[in-house]
């Protein structure tokens, strides 16, 4: 099938072939036709990078009037990236429809300008759901003329915390607008939505319901956890044209990997929620055009992006949720190109390999974590590749050639190639020279200082006895509850390793307990906060051992952008705490593209909401 069969407006249909598509992929094959000939709401559940964009752009475009000067189609995504990218291929679909407007709205830029390009009303806005419920009750937008409302990666904004803005806005349309819902999986929260803001819905599915991509590959290696960054490293070095992404638990695992890749001599970076908008526009900007093989990032951080040909994503941790496995593995294997899901898991993380293989219907594979021999063959083989398919310009090289000749002609052919390959691959040789094997030797199911899920803190000495209870300067006046005290604190601290004990919340304070050897990591992250402040509470004894001891909270990782954690709403705040000295093995490769730790200064100030009070940091 063609485009060309599909019924759509000449206008659009000169615009996708200018830009080269002449056959619509499976998603639009079935989604272009539905929402052209039929009048019900759409729930198309298809995997990242399927060209779900193109699948309800093209009939929306095709539907609205591009005379009428009013919102007639919103478009709903997660994240600034994505909204920028959903706004852009709009304007290409529709750059030969005369009239036709498509305005991207988003959180982490200027509101002036938003609001001078929304004087005139565009036909179509894309948005993030922060920014659009902020210019909502300025009063610069009017979702009363909607026609078509999309809600791309609504599993995503669900996982982001936006499930009451999008409730909030679905309520601000007309009922008898059509909804499409666009996700890649179908968890209830979504299947609840879907009951209770769509009309006589249908479903189309491409491929099989909350499974992974069928070109992706799964494996994992298991290992200890205190060698995770080793094994990280040969996993790396065993695919010399790697290019992906290195996906950690926290904010500051994300640093710290970053940090240690960088000193080894990778072409690595961090994307986390530290960063100021400018800063994470300069990253990925490096990482579009390779100057960046690995990106070590966050769920939050990495969120929107789309950046094609990816050949591996590496689990560094694996994700709490299968759900967070399907989008991490789906950002490979795009366009019917294959790809690779990596996992490092130390022995007791099995059951989540086998949870995650029964959600997505696929057999992963386990591997051995790869030898310094096997690294030194993989190397050295494709630098003999590099070197046959090399171009080679005659010209340049053509008046050194005689001398070069003159001054090797004592050598063979053999030491020639000999003396070449040592040049490059000694230090390869050196490095993994006696190298230690880093597999668990079977039958060694519990490794030394493991500690369940949290392997990582094996070195951490015995677990502490006691609790200290802190106090917040905020509570009821400002529409703290537990689950909106929970959302600062995961936005603040960004660790997954805190655990938080019994939560009180008055008019003017919370009050919560945490175990004594975290006191300080929790105080030092709200260090220099002019607003939030964290202190001891003087005179009061921790509920631990109390007659009516409240439940363990733990806290879940959130950062980043336009999300909000627990109905928290907040940009991010830089952190204070230093990112950790390398350590490991020690660092081999020379690096060539300069100093990668030098960022462009940007950000500014945030707006954050606690509850219906406003505080500007």
């Amino acid at each position: 099938m063609t485009f060309r069969e599909l019924n759509l407006k000449d206008e659009i249909l000169s615009a996708i072939e200018e830009l080269g598509y002449e056959n619509p992929m499976p998603v639009q094959e079935q989604s272009i036709p539905f929402m052209l000939e039929k009048t019900a709401d759409l729930v198309a559940l298809a995997q990242t990078g399927t060209g779900k964009t193109a699948a309800f752009g093209l009939p929306v475009l095709n539907l609205i009037d591009a005379q009428r000067k009013e919102v007639q189609a919103l478009v709903l995504a997660p994240t600034r990236e994505l909204c920028i990218q959903i706004s852009n291929d709009l304007k290409n679909y529709s750059k030969n429809m005369r009239g036709m407007r498509v305005v991207p709205v988003y959180g982490g830029e200027d509101i002036r300008t938003q609001l001078r390009q929304l004087d005139t009303a565009p036909q179509i806005i894309v948005a993030t759901p922060g920014r659009l419920i902020d210019l909502i009750e300025r009063g610069k937008i009017e979702l009363g003329a909607i026609n078509f409302l999309v809600l791309d990666e609504a599993d995503e904004m669900l996982n982001m915390g936006f499930k009451e803005d999008i409730e909030t806005i679905l309520e601000r349309t007309p009922d008898t607008r059509r909804t499409m819902l666009f996700s890649a999986t179908m968890p209830k929260e979504i299947a609840n939505i879907a009951k209770r803001y769509m009309k006589n819905y249908e479903e189309i599915t491409v491929g099989v319901k909350n499974s992974g991509n069928e070109n992706v590959e799964h494996i994992y290696y298991v290992s200890q956890a205190r060698q995770r960054y080793m094994v990280l490293k040969r996993i790396v070095d065993l695919n010399p044209d790697i290019y992906g992404i290195v996906f950690c638990r926290t904010r500051q695992e994300t640093k710290e990997v970053a940090d240690k890749l960088m000193h080894d001599g990778y072409n690595a970076d961090a994307l986390h929620g530290d960063l100021s908008q400018a800063q994470r526009d300069n990253v990925m900007q490096k990482f579009r055009i390779r100057n960046i093989q690995l990106l070590v990032a966050t769920d939050v951080a990495a969120r929107g992006l789309d950046v094609n040909d990816l050949t591996h994503v590496i689990n560094y941790n694996l994700p709490d949720d299968v759900e967070i496995y399907t989008h991490r593995s789906g950002r490979t294997g795009r366009a019917n190109k294959k790809g690779i899901a990596v996992s490092i898991i130390h022995s007791k993380e099995r059951f989540k390999i086998k949870d995650i293989e029964r959600m997505l219907k696929r057999q992963f594979t386990q591997e051995q974590i790869p030898n310094g021999l096997e690294v030194c063959k993989k190397q050295l083989f494709f630098l003999i590749d590099r070197m046959e398919n090399v171009d080679v310009n005659e010209e340049q090289i053509l008046p050194y050639m005689a001398q070069i000749m003159k001054q090797l002609e004592y050598l063979s052919k053999e030491e020639i190639l000999k003396r070449f390959v040592s040049l490059e691959f000694n230090r390869f040789l050196s490095y993994y020279k006696n190298a230690e094997d880093l597999n668990i030797p079977e039958g060694n199911t519990r490794e030394r200082g493991e500690r369940g899920d949290r392997g990582d803190r094996n070195e951490r000495g015995p677990k502490p006895a006691g609790r200290i209870r802190l106090k917040m300067n905020v509570g009821e006046r400002e529409g703290i509850d537990a689950k909106r005290f929970l959302g600062i604190i995961n936005d603040v601290t960004g660790d997954k390793s805190i655990s938080i004990g019994a939560i009180e919340v008055t008019n003017k304070f919370t009050f919560f307990d945490v175990f004594a050897d975290q006191v300080d990591k929790v105080m030092a992250a709200f260090t220099g906060d002019t607003d939030l402040e964290v202190s001891e509470a003087k005179g009061s004894k921790s509920f631990e051992g109390g007659a009516s001891r409240k439940p363990e909270y733990r806290a879940r990782t959130s950062s980043g952008g336009d999300s909000r954690g627990g109905g928290y709403r907040g940009g991010d705040r830089a952190s204070s705490r230093p990112a950790a000295s390398a350590g490991g093995e020690k660092p081999w490769r020379n690096r060539e593209l300069g100093d990668r730790n030098s960022r462009p200064s940007g950000g500014g100030s945030s707006d954050r909401r606690i509850g219906g009070y406003k505080k500007r940091y």
